[in-house]
């Protein structure tokens, strides 16, 4: 039974990977004008699902094939750099929101476990980027520097934050169809039916992240 359970698990697994990519294929558009290389995709929401239903470290296996698959394929101009940039990024952000999430496996936890990822990941890119893009860009850092504020903090906090509030709405279907198709153990709590608490604190921090992004934007005079 273990054994055929764990079968499932890979499959289903491996499903939410390809769905991830194939998801940046269909939907992809850029952000900002000055920066059209970062585009918003909802990549990301297969990999929480696979996180929520499976555990972090379920996540982040999700995360590399679907990064690696993507940057060879879909987004192949990127190349090693855009698959690195891919797996820290997301990376954070299953690990933080799954973590939480392990502890708390609530609708009102997801949403504080999203919020504290969204929050974690886009700090971390912005290490990431003035320590990796330099190297692979070629890039000076000042440079890299001054497109913090207005470009690589707000694109984060939007491209994470949206696909935060989308998981949230599909996580239940998704985790009842699961259950209905038995992937998921059996000392795994049940879907509970959303509170209007936790869908309130997920709808205030998406809508926080776009005034933060538009606030941002209108003190360096982008808009």
């Amino acid at each position: 039974m273990k054994t055929r359970f764990e079968t499932r698990k890979l499959t289903t697994l491996a499903i939410l990977a390809a769905l991830s990519v194939v998801l940046v294929f269909l939907i992809h558009f850029p952000i900002f004008p000055q920066a059209p290389y970062l585009e918003y995709d909802p990549a990301d929401i297969p990999i929480l699902i696979a996180t929520f239903a499976f555990g972090p470290l379920a996540g982040i296996a999700v995360t590399v094939v679907a990064a690696v698959t993507q940057g060879l394929t879909v987004s192949s101009q990127g190349g090693i750099y855009g698959i690195l940039m891919h797996i820290i990024s997301t990376g954070t952000y299953v690990l933080v929101a799954g973590f939480i999430y392990r502890f708390k496996r609530s609708h009102a936890g997801a949403a504080v476990s999203l919020v504290c990822g969204v929050l974690t990941s886009a700090a971390v890119m912005v290490a990431a980027n003035l320590i990796i893009t330099p190297i692979y860009t070629g890039a000076p850092v000042e440079i890299v520097k001054g497109l913090l504020l207005p470009v690589i903090i707000p694109f984060n906090l939007l491209k994470s934050g949206v696909n935060g509030a989308l998981t949230m709405m599909l996580y239940k279907s998704a985790r009842l169809a699961l259950d209905k198709s038995r992937l998921l153990p059996a000392s795994a709590k049940p879907v509970a039916k959303p509170s209007q608490t936790s869908i309130a604190i997920m709808v205030s921090a998406a809508l926080a992240f776009v005034v933060l992004a538009l606030v941002i934007l209108r003190i360096r005079g982008a808009i």
